[in-house]
């Protein structure tokens, strides 16, 4: 196949449940009927990966995966391109593309990252979402949004719950909307969009991102061959809509300040994540709103490939970075065990000369692919010490297989492992030495904090994938689902139902599909122990 242009985009936090080209298990979703008309007609001529799934969970893991091929979390958290990484930007511009990124993702610049935006030939930033350290006035700022983004003026804290793993969750600011020590105060965001209008929903971030990419495509010209990469940070929380998309799916008004917009994470029935049926129901809207929202927006940008005569000679790739529980198993969030509603993420991809457009494929793929499908698509060249596996041979219609297993999980805690039928979630042994491998001596497991020294850190070629040496420093670990589970995901998708107990024989065949995955990819030592997993 002919070397294409590439369109990337990435849409935050986006449940494929919500979209007409896949099927809900849950009643809600289906009863509240989402609109999704650009998307769900954008898969009507592209190829939908039916079995796609998320790596390094959450946002900035995820986009290290993409841009390097690395897949981070049995290696490392949160964190920067090391020294090491050679980015999609770069590979592509030494390929003689021209690369630009736009964005509204603030983690792409903030304390535990760097090295995600600098490789590009040209960056826009739109500013203001959630914690952006953008806007500091007006010091009064707006009481009824503060109360809506999880401030609470009339009462005492409420009680923190172990579950509670929100890096923004911090205590002080629940009461003080003046708190100026956090780095994450969750004010910030109430005073970034102080002048927004509610009822304009070009002041809003999908309309400012995807109407700056719908001009950069109607004005782009003379360049043989270019990667638009669009980082679009909603459907991310807060779930903070303006009209019409605040009222499309509830009779409640969206200003009420008793309505959060902003959930805590963890469970729903207990602890600072606690939900009322109500708040629930309202939160749930909001979210659907604001897929609405990116619908609408990514719309315009199909209309500039229409105008400009674009889809002939540009591949164009759509996915997620995880999903969002929104009261399902009981959490809020998705800093919780792995359900396929978090780690089963949309993946679409149109190129003009794929013999199977329009349809969907099976084949078990993976998120950090496609680092390797875009350099493929660009006609660059990849890395042979990766982990990506380009899915470029499906799209060509040569192979309806991929892979055998898929990894996924969050660094300092449980994995998981499918092989598209059956799901397996093994909880980490607290009790095992949990490292992090890096250039960097990082700020773990909190990110969003200045780095400083740390005794006891060692260095060395650790890596399998590098001979560069890095730091390996000892942190906790914490478990969430403290025994196995297994799940039949094509007979349950709803992963309702935990067979492991009667499943004794899938259990085993999923730990020795865990073992395989992990000496595959020649994982440290304790990740073994730490996961039950004979070497």
């Amino acid at each position: 196949m002919r070397d294409l242009n590439v369109l990337f985009i990435s849409i935050d936090s986006l449940r494929r449940d919500m979209l007409g080209a896949y099927e809900s298990p849950f009643d809600w979703v289906t009863e509240m009927g989402v609109e999704t008309p650009n998307l769900d007609q954008f898969a009507e001529k592209a190829i939908t990966f039916d079995n796609h799934y998320a790596g390094s969970l959450p946002c900035m893991p995820a986009r290290r995966e993409w841009d390097t091929g690395i897949q981070e979390f049995l290696w490392r958290g949160w964190g920067p391109i090391e020294a090491y990484d050679t980015t999609l930007a770069e590979k592509a511009r030494n390929a003689g593309v021209l690369t630009k990124l736009l964005t509204d993702h603030f983690h792409l610049f903030q304390h535990g990252s760097s090295g995600y935006y600098e490789d590009y030939h040209g960056f826009e930033f739109v500013r203001g979402h959630e914690d952006d350290l953008w806007k500091t006035q007006p010091y009064e700022a707006d009481e009824g949004l503060l109360q809506q983004v999880g401030y609470d003026f009339g009462g005492e804290q409420a009680e923190t719950t172990a579950e509670v793993t929100d890096a923004a969750a911090n205590p002080n600011h629940v009461l003080d909307p003046y708190d100026l020590e956090h780095y994450r105060p969750r004010w910030k965001y109430v005073r970034n969009v102080a002048e927004f209008d509610d009822e304009d929903e070009t002041d809003f971030f999908a309309a400012k991102v995807f109407s700056r990419a719908a001009d950069w495509l109607r004005t782009t010209s003379g360049w043989d061959q270019w990667l638009l990469r669009i980082d679009e940070f909603d459907v991310h929380e807060p779930f903070h809509c303006p009209e019409p998309y605040a009222s499309m799916y509830t009779d409640e008004d969206p200003r009420d300040p008793e309505l959060p917009v902003w959930p805590y994470y963890g469970r729903t029935d207990r602890g600072q994540a606690a939900l009322t049926d109500r708040e629930l129901s309202f939160i749930r809207s909001q979210f659907a709103g604001k897929v609405t929202m990116v619908d609408t927006w990514l719309g315009r940008v199909f209309d500039a490939l229409d105008e400009q005569d674009l889809w002939d000679e540009t591949a164009v790739v759509i996915t997620s970075d995880h999903g969002f529980l929104l009261g399902e198993h009981g959490w809020i969030g998705k800093m919780s065990p792995d359900f396929d509603l978090v780690a089963k993420t949309p993946l679409f991809v149109w190129h003009p000369d794929a013999p199977e457009s329009g349809t969907a494929v099976d084949a078990l793929t993976s998120a950090v692919d496609l680092h390797a499908t875009v350099l493929d698509l660009l006609g660059a060249e990849s890395d042979a010490k990766t982990h990506s596996e380009s899915l470029l041979p499906i799209i060509q219609g040569e192979t309806t297989e991929h892979r055998d297993w898929a990894l996924y999980g969050w660094w300092h805690s449980d994995i998981n492992v499918t092989d598209g039928t059956h799901t397996y979630m093994a909880p980490i042994q607290e009790d095992v030495p949990l490292y992090n491998y890096s250039t960097m001596q990082m700020s773990a497991q909190s990110p969003f904090t200045p780095t400083s020294g740390y005794e006891g850190a060692e260095s060395g070629a650790f890596l399998p994938y590098t001979d560069v040496p890095v730091w390996r420093q000892q942190y906790p670990s914490a478990s969430l689902v403290r025994q196995p589970r297994l799940y039949d995901t094509d007979a349950d998708p709803s992963q309702s139902d935990n067979i492991v107990t009667e499943s004794p024989s899938v259990k085993r065949k999923m730990e020795e599909l865990l073992q395989d995955a992990l000496e595959t990819m020649e994982a440290p030592e304790e990740v073994f122990e730490q996961y039950g997993i004979d070497q």
